[in-house]
Formats: C-alpha cells, structure tokens, sequence
C-alpha cells in the first residue's frame, strides 16, 4: 500500500479549510483517512495558518509516507526535514 500526506478539504465556498492527513493514493480526496497530522487555514491570521503534530509528520516521513508538493512546503515552512 502506498501512502501520502495530503490536504482533505472542508469550509465552504470561498473559505476553505484543510486538514493533513495520510491517506492511500487510491483513496478520494475527501475519502477515509489513515491519520491526521494537522491542518492548514489559509485565511487566518499569519501565525495561526499552520498547525502540525511534527512528532507524527516526522514518524510517517521515517514509514516513508511522501507528501504531496503543497504539503511539502508546508513542511519546509515549519522546518520539518523532508528526503
């Protein structure tokens, strides 16, 4: 089974809110998720948009669990190493 660590959007129109999970690629966007990480609010204040569990990000990373290209910055944002 392969993983990765994505964003699963909630909010409605024009104000969206979305959580970090790890999901199956096979999985829907919005289908069942294997674990949430954190969440990711882009119309909040700056130091309030990003909040991450780093412990779990980092064990899923070491499983070999490969973020999605938005995810990834988001990670490099907070300073979490990603090969």
């Amino acid at each position: 089974m392969s993983v990765k660590i994505r964003l699963k959007k909630f909010g409605a129109k024009a104000r969206p809110y979305y959580r970090i999970v790890v999901m199956d690629t096979r999985s829907p966007r919005d289908g069942k998720t294997i674990d949430e990480i954190g969440y990711y609010h882009p119309i909040e204040a700056e130091g309030q948009q990003i909040r991450i569990d780093e412990e779990k990000a980092k064990a899923w990373l070491a499983k070999g669990a490969q973020p999605s290209d938005t995810v990834r910055s988001i990670l490099n944002q907070k300073n979490i190493q990603v090969r």
